[in-house]
């Protein structure tokens, strides 16, 4: 101005020396373009990055790494001296900015803080996350290649301090093996195709491991001590299965699929130890290989990584009450700077009014109130310790946000009825790169101006508590969370899968059964025979007792007895040979139910005599009872009071005794001959040797040889 002045003097033909008119003119119309210029010229027509450039080099003057204090839930500033440490294995005189990607984002800061600082060296500028940018001014460091290896070798979270770390790895490397590892690294991540594994997991990822070590823990267990028995069960079942002979000191043969006694008790805990074994082995394994504690690479921050902008922030607003944040870009020019200082002193010293406190200060996920203005504002004013109207602006996200504390204004409306003009700005403030702060901020003086005071002086609620920034990172316990709902589910899933188990395994049986057919122990037959036993039963029950007598008769001839033709057991094996062609597997086609009782009673004989009892008499009420022990009255119908003396087992005579008009009711029937109508008959009424059975098995013996006309 002072210029357009002394021109505007000469012109009117001040002191100055006089000049022609034409002089006259031109000095005129420089002034009118002066004038114009100073006119039509923007306020701010962008941020202002000069104060953040000389900031960041004043900084670098002091120290060559440069911590921001804005980002301690993600780079506290106590890490700086581990990026110093870092920064002296480049070779070459380097420094380190850290700083909210945000604010550095399209501003070219590394060149302009070179310049300010005036320095050579290596630059290099770190965000929240990774390198963000770097350049070499006046030394040899393959800055761009470090950069690539950094972007395409490590995974989105492995940290800042890792991706520095690898930075300077690759520089150290020189040019040469530097271009070889960036190119090696962007033709492998390059097309986006493969990515680097995650260093991290987060919470829901520490849930599922809780669930899975679950599940594992109840139903691996569970599934070995319901399915190790049964698959041992079905084994023995098999076609084909061995089965042990075993014979007693008095010459008798154990049970078939029986172990002894002391094996059965030496290895009954197998199947428990193995359970145990399995369950220490998951809850290890899992132990060591879910061995995650954190879900970020952020180291926790202290208590003066978490103060240290609070503190900046309360003592810029202490010396004046508007504090632009100097790392971040500047939004607000001299004029407008001037203007709000002017509206704050005439809003303190009006009606109602006072203090009024603006931080242009950046709310960052990353920084000690997690990005909530209000928690942030709360702690500037307890830290600033005056009550007024605190103002937090971004620079960066360009909003705005107030807060009353002790002024007797409505907080409440101030803070959630605002003009979203104000609050969040409109197209204009979008596209504007100070987000048009300036306006927003001088037309919220407007509406304080015009608030309605209250009677009492109100303060804004207390602000949600925010995340732990200490313990936020950290991952909950493996046992724990969806670890218990994980021990129910592998309960259900054990349960599951030995049903599907046991399904297969019965149908696979089935089949091997049907191409190659095998008798059941007769162990596994019922203890208690049927009054009314079907067909297939009986047809069951003669073919296991005939097999399992062979199997005998072999045992027998191996161990040199002489059990065998012409013997006690030999001839009531024999007989019951006769009446299956003399093969076993014969009986299959057998369709007789009387035969296939004749054969029951016959093969049980034998096998009783090869044990030693030679008794003659079979039950006569029921042949399936096995042998007499004693001859008794009973009544052989409900009508009349008809008695028979016949041989009974033990539970025939005691009913008998008890129940002497209800023992007619144990007496076996069959079903009809022939198929004759679907009821039954006595077996007695079958035309058939089985109805000599009262006389002895030796009379059956000679009956069924008879009947085939063998002497």
């Amino acid at each position: 101005m002072t210029s357009v002045r002394t021109v505007m003097a000469y012109g009117k033909g001040g002191t100055g020396t006089r000049h022609s008119f034409p002089a006259r003119v031109l000095l005129a119309l420089c002034a009118v373009a002066a004038l114009f210029a100073t006119a039509t010229t923007p306020a701010r027509a962008a941020t202002d990055t000069a104060t953040q450039t000389a900031h960041l080099a004043d900084r670098l003057r002091a120290n060559p790494v440069y911590v921001t204090d804005q980002l301690p839930r993600e780079i506290p500033r106590s890490t700086a001296p581990k990026f110093a440490e870092l920064a002296k294995r480049t070779g070459v005189p380097t420094y380190v900015i850290v700083l909210p990607s945000q604010s550095t984002h399209g501003t070219g800061l590394l060149a302009a803080v070179h310049d300010r600082l005036g320095e050579d060296g290596l630059y290099v500028l770190i965000d929240e996350s990774t390198v963000a940018e770097a350049s070499a001014y006046g030394v040899r460091a393959p800055a761009d290649d470090a950069a690539t290896a950094v972007l395409y070798e490590l995974p989105y979270d492995a940290g800042p301090l890792l991706s520095f770390q690898r930075f300077v790895e690759v520089v150290a490397q020189g040019s040469e093996k530097a271009a070889a590892r960036a190119e090696a690294a962007r033709e492998k991540y390059g097309d986006g195709d493969e990515e680097p594994a995650d260093m991290y997991i987060g919470p829901s990822d520490r849930r599922n491991q809780s669930f899975l070590t679950g599940m594992l823990l109840t139903g691996v267990p569970l599934l070995i001590l319901l399915l190790v028995p049964y698959v041992r069960r079905w084994r023995r079942r098999l076609p084909g299965a061995a089965r042990k002979q075993t014979t007693t000191a008095a010459g008798t043969r154990a049970a078939p699929g029986k172990s002894s006694p002391s094996r059965t008790r030496a290895t009954r805990w197998i199947t428990p130890a193995l359970a145990l074994t399995a369950a220490v082995t998951i809850a290890v394994t899992a132990t060591l290989t879910f061995d995650q504690t954190r879900s970020s690479a952020s180291p926790p921050p202290r208590a003066v990584d978490l103060n240290a902008r609070i503190d900046r922030v309360a003592a810029g607003l202490a010396e004046d009450p508007v504090y632009a944040d100097p790392e971040s870009p500047r939004v607000l020019d001299d004029r407008q700077l001037t203007r709000l200082h002017a509206r704050i002193r005439h809003f303190e010293q009006s009606a109602g009014g006072g203090p009024v406190f603006v931080a242009l200060v950046p709310q960052l996920a990353e920084d000690e109130s997690a990005g909530d203005e209000e928690a942030f504002a709360a702690a500037v004013h307890d830290k600033v310790g005056t009550d007024g109207v605190y103002v937090v602006a971004d620079p960066l996200g360009g909003y705005i946000d107030v807060f009353n504390y002790g002024l007797r204004l409505d907080s409440l409306d101030l803070n959630f009825d605002l003009p979203d003009s104000i609050t969040y700005g409109d197209d204009r403030a979008d596209e504007a790169d100070d987000h048009l702060l300036g306006e927003r901020l001088d037309s919220l003086m407007t509406v304080l101006d015009k608030a309605p005071r209250t009677e009492e002086p109100d303060t804004f609620g207390a602000p949600y508590p925010v995340d732990d920034p200490i313990a936020e990172d950290d991952l909950p316990p493996l046992f724990a969370t969806d670890f218990w709902p994980g021990l129910f589910m592998g309960v259900l899933a054990a349960a599951l899968l030995f049903g599907l188990t046991a399904g297969v395994l019965r149908f696979v049986r089935r089949a091997l059964l049907r191409r190659n057919p095998e008798p059941l122990p007769t162990e596994a037959l019922p203890l208690v025979s049927p009054t009314e036993p079907s067909e297939s039963y009986l047809r069951q029950t003669a073919r296991t007792e005939l097999l399992t007598l062979a199997a005998e008769f072999g045992a027998q001839a191996r161990e040199g007895s002489r059990a065998g033709e012409g013997s006690l057991p030999g001839d009531r094996f024999d007989a019951a040979l006769l009446l299956v062609d003399g093969n076993p597997e014969a009986v299959r086609r057998v369709t007789d139910p009387a035969t296939l009782v004749t054969v029951i009673v016959l093969a049980r004989a034998a096998r009783q005599a090869l044990a030693g009892d030679k008794r003659n008499l079979c039950c006569a009420v029921n042949p399936l009872h096995g042998p007499a022990v004693s001859r008794h009255h009973l009544r052989v119908s409900a009508e009349g009071n008809s008695r028979r003396l016949l041989p009974v087992c033990a539970l025939c005579r005691d009913t008998a005794v008890a129940e002497p008009r209800e023992v007619h009711q144990r007496f076996l029937t069959l079903p009809a001959p022939g198929g004759q109508g679907p009821g039954r008959v006595p077996y007695e009424e079958y035309g058939s040797p089985l109805s000599i059975l009262p006389a002895g098995i030796a009379r059956l013996v000679d009956s069924v040889r008879e009947s085939v006309h063998v002497h």
